[in-house]
């Protein structure tokens, strides 16, 4: 197991963001945290990265609570890709090479340079490699950021709507890169999706958040047309191609 959330509370202006938040994920799966908006999805992120501090509970990586960790060793250990990727003035290869950071001691090695190498070639970004992040589109530095996550080479990736501004074709790339980096290295991804069918294409686990605490988790092949009316207030059928849950939302009807 390479993260434990027990109990975790997060408040916001005295409003429960989250309460009491359990789940354990293993090692070579990929679980994705659904819900509406507003329901503390990217708040999670956040708090298991140590981003926000949570009112009550705690995370554990590999057994050890991240309150005990400083900011370099969570470094180590997870990393994190948010929705917004800043767009500060250097180059994607630098960009990139940020990720190297926590395992750089003097100064930057041949080694992370041919790590950040590969990852430009692995991602398509030859033609952005020296092109600056703020000259950059959403979907370019989307793509920089994950580079990013990956070279970091920690045993667990936290993903915050990791697609949401690319086309089809590179949300295909992206995720099933995503994947292969998960079963190859055998670590573990976290990350938060609102494309239903596309999110239970490429996860193993689900995880559903409503009113802040979890309605319900489990295997994505198990999912319920019960589960998502009572998340999202429609009703849908499920059907089931190559062994996965395709969602058919019924238009116009509500569930109550």
């Amino acid at each position: 197991m390479i993260l434990k959330v027990e109990d975790l509370t997060f408040k916001y202006n005295s409003h429960a963001t989250l309460e009491n938040v359990n789940f354990t994920v293993k090692k070579g799966e990929i679980t994705v945290i659904l819900g509406p908006n507003g329901v503390g999805k990217t708040t999670l992120l956040k708090c298991i990265n140590s981003i926000l501090s949570p009112l009550k509970g705690d995370i554990l990586i590999h057994g050890k609570s991240i309150r005990d960790m400083d900011t370099m060793t969570i470094a180590k250990k997870m990393s994190y890709v948010s929705q917004q990727s800043q767009a500060a003035r250097i180059t994607a290869f630098d960009a990139i090479l940020m990720g190297r950071r926590p395992h750089i001691r003097w100064r930057v090695s041949d080694n992370d340079i041919k790590m950040v190498d590969a990852a430009v070639k692995r991602l398509g970004l030859e033609h952005l490699a020296m092109k600056y992040t703020d000259q950059m589109s959403g979907g370019e530095l989307q793509k920089v950021s994950i580079a990013r996550a990956l070279v970091q080479q920690t045993d667990l990736l936290l993903l915050d709507e990791p697609t949401s501004s690319l086309d089809m074709k590179n949300q295909i790339d992206i995720l099933s890169l995503i994947k292969r980096v998960v079963k190859e290295h055998n670590i573990a991804a976290v990350m938060t999706m609102h494309d239903l069918n596309t999110a239970l294409r490429y996860a193993d686990k689900y995880i559903f958040l409503k009113n802040g605490s979890i309605f319900g988790a489990g295997d994505v092949k198990e999912i319920t047309s019960k589960m998502v009316e009572s998340v999202y207030g429609i009703f849908v059928e499920i059907l089931h191609h190559n062994g996965n849950p395709v969602i058919i939302p019924d238009d116009g009807l509500k569930a109550a």
